[in-house]
């Protein structure tokens, strides 16, 4: 079983949230596309970021003389040494510890895979991922991306901000159709979901971003109430049998409830792109 999900397209920078440090601004941009679009070429990157290739230039050649980049044959820019080890940091982070601790007792109750995610813009992306042992699993890893509107974990970020902040970032007139082509009629389609999402304080997600696929999703809060990422449970349909789904609806919202706790001294994530 596997998932699908476009590539979200770049964002070109913004100069006015920019002109205080261009450069450093640019690099991160560098950076962030070379994770989550793959090796790409200078002239492709001046076009997407909507930044000049003398000053791509620049900055790629300083990325690739400190190991944050590496240039290909075929003269594109992938990610280097440095970025990749700055990745091996991340299981230190205190909610992906907290995450493991409570994500081991569901696979000891439920045997399904568990995964933990963030919002990164428009996107719903996996840092944390617990498997189950059966052989008939969702195929998944860390760094995976789907659109927030239609997943599970997506839905549970985007109910914890304003409808209006949902409408100006998502009504704009894209279509929203799922990666298995589930079609949302309208932006208030989406908000009645995201309401429905606040009052049952949970999200599912019944074969909307893969075939075969129900997925559930619960918020992980800090102290001041704050959606610090998402935890979800993926079970195959074949293995949804009566009564399952109140059960993995009950133990998730409890597991979440104890990570909430375990870190609820933690700030917010918020991923924001100029």
């Amino acid at each position: 079983m596997s998932t699908s999900s476009a590539a979200r397209a770049p964002v070109p920078l913004d100069p006015s949230r920019s002109a205080g440090s261009p450069g450093v601004h640019a690099a991160l941009s560098v950076i962030e596309h070379m994770v989550t679009q793959g090796p790409v070429a200078l002239g492709d990157l001046a076009r997407e970021l909507g930044v000049p290739k003398s000053t791509l230039h620049r900055v790629c050649t300083v990325l690739v003389d400190r190991g944050w980049a590496v240039r290909d044959e075929h003269g594109r820019f992938e990610p280097g040494i440095r970025a990749l080890a700055l990745g091996s940091r991340a299981n230190d982070l205190p909610i992906i510890t907290g995450f493991r601790r409570r994500a081991g007792a569901l696979l000891e109750r439920h045997d399904e895979t568990v995964c933990l995610a963030v919002l990164d813009t428009d996107d719903s992306v996996f840092i944390a991922i617990e498997e189950t042992s059966q052989p008939v699993r969702l195929q998944t890893w860390v760094g995976r991306r789907s659109p927030a509107f239609c997943s599970a974990s997506g839905r549970v970020l985007l109910a914890a901000r304003e409808p209006d902040a949902v409408a100006a970032q998502l009504g704009d007139g894209r279509p929203l159709v799922s990666p298995t082509g589930v079609r949302m009629r309208s932006i208030e389609q989406l908000l009645a979901t995201l309401e429905r999402t606040r009052r049952d304080g949970y999200a599912e997600n019944h074969e909307e971003t893969a075939i075969g696929l129900y997925t559930v999703s619960v918020p992980i809060a800090n102290a001041a109430g704050r959606a610090l990422a998402a935890m979800t449970m993926c079970v195959p349909t074949s293995r949804m049998r009566d009564g399952r789904r109140e059960r993995l609806v009950a133990d998730l919202k409890d597991a979440g409830r104890a990570l909430s706790h375990d870190v609820a001294w933690l700030p917010t994530y918020d991923a924001k792109r100029l």
